[in-house]
């Protein structure tokens, strides 16, 4: 969907020099003849790389998995948000639940997108931001497990809050300042049973899935045999015809140079009261990402392929793989957006996050101005924000 330009967007180069403009466009020359090269040979190697990739045996067609009934759908995703003000840090971090395209024999209906907020300010510390963002996905991680819909996508890898988790735990213990450190450390427990649930997806009547926009694995690739600068998720759009799918392979483990996989949840420093607990979910956690399958399936041929992460529990079950291909492929009705519609909606939610951020310190600063019985302008020398910091 394409929106006007507005601000800075509409004029990108009003404070840079003329020359810089100059010089940066003419080396995208150079940048354009390269990707010209790349495109036109893939263009040209494109019938040889259908054949050997259909000769794998890796592609299949979504009407061999049959037509279950269209699964009612939703998308957790989070941001956060760190205003660096003169005095203090304003911290903030939201996820959200938003629902699907609702299929047309259903009556159920979420009246609202559910949401998740946390707002606090916190003191200046490299280390805000690694937890903050640690609470973001908790907390995305827990109304993706509560929505009672029969598909649930979170917006990114399954392997992406085992690492964030892991950071946030390394940090959290020290920097005991910091609220949202109190936060994670509070709930702990209840993000890892979250994470849990979504990689073993053990119940038959939730398929929880994961949709990465980005990803340096090459699960196909490798296995194809094609070059290292082959990007799966860029050969397979243009590989795969709509309606076709990759069958379900292992995702790719990170390894240590003995050939170990290297995940790991460190709990040794958690409170004595949930430590164990955290431990026994932490082991089962790296065990469960064992079993982590992946896919790609190009639902419209408006769409770059999807990079589909699943526990084996779906990728081995037929019904369960046709309920996931069939309510993609249901959400991705309009070429206006290049992904699922309930992720695409979750997604421009939380990204207005960081956007408001300025208008709730303004809002802040009001109140506190009301109330202080100093000089007004130290409020504001105080309040003043110097930057901005966001994520997802």
């Amino acid at each position: 969907m394409t929106r006007p330009l507005s601000g800075t967007d509409a004029t990108p180069f009003a404070d840079l020099p003329a020359a810089l403009v100059e010089e940066v466009l003419g080396q995208t020359a150079g940048v354009a003849e390269r990707l010209l090269r790349s495109f036109s040979q893939i263009r040209d190697d494109r019938e040889s790389l259908r054949k050997q990739l259909v000769a794998s045996g890796l592609v299949i067609s979504e009407s061999s998995l049959g037509y279950p009934p269209l699964p009612t759908t939703c998308a957790a995703d989070g941001s956060y948000a760190i205003e660096r003000l003169l005095t203090t840090d304003l911290a903030a971090a939201a996820a959200v639940a938003v629902e699907g395209l609702t299929p047309p024999s259903e009556k159920r209906h979420w009246d609202l997108p559910r949401h998740k907020a946390f707002v606090a300010p916190e003191p200046h510390t490299e280390d805000t931001a690694t937890v903050l963002r640690a609470v973001m996905l908790g907390e995305e991680l827990r109304l993706a497990t509560s929505a009672p819909h029969d598909l649930v996508m979170i917006d990114g890898t399954l392997t992406l809050p085992i690492i964030y988790f892991n950071q946030a735990l390394n940090k959290a213990p020290d920097a005991a300042g910091l609220h949202c450190a109190k936060e994670i450390l509070e709930h702990c427990g209840s993000y890892l049973e979250a994470y849990l649930t979504l990689l073993r997806s053990e119940r038959s009547d939730k398929q929880y899935i994961a949709l990465p926009k980005y990803s340096t694995r090459r699960e196909v690739g490798t296995e194809v045999g094609w070059e290292a600068s082959y990007d799966d998720r860029g050969m397979l759009t243009l590989l795969l015809n709509p309606g076709e799918l990759t069958k379900p392979r292992p995702l790719e483990q990170p390894r240590d140079r003995e050939g170990h996989i290297t995940w790991h949840l460190n709990t040794g420093r958690l409170p004595t009261d949930v430590r164990r607990r955290a431990s026994e979910l932490a082991d089962e956690i790296v065990s469960a990402l064992g079993a982590v399958r992946v896919f790609y399936y190009k639902p419209q041929d408006w769409l770059p392929a999807l990079r589909v992460e699943v526990s084996d529990a779906i990728a081995s079950n037929t019904h369960r793989l046709a309920t996931v291909v069939q309510g993609l492929k249901h959400q991705t009705a309009t070429p206006s957006m290049l992904e699922p519609y309930p992720i695409y909606l979750a997604d421009r939610t939380v990204k207005a996050l960081a956007r408001a951020l300025p208008a709730f310190r303004q809002v802040t600063t009001q109140r506190i101005s009301e109330q202080y019985a100093g000089a007004i302008g130290e409020v504001f020398f105080a309040m003043h924000g110097y930057r901005s910091e966001a994520g997802r």
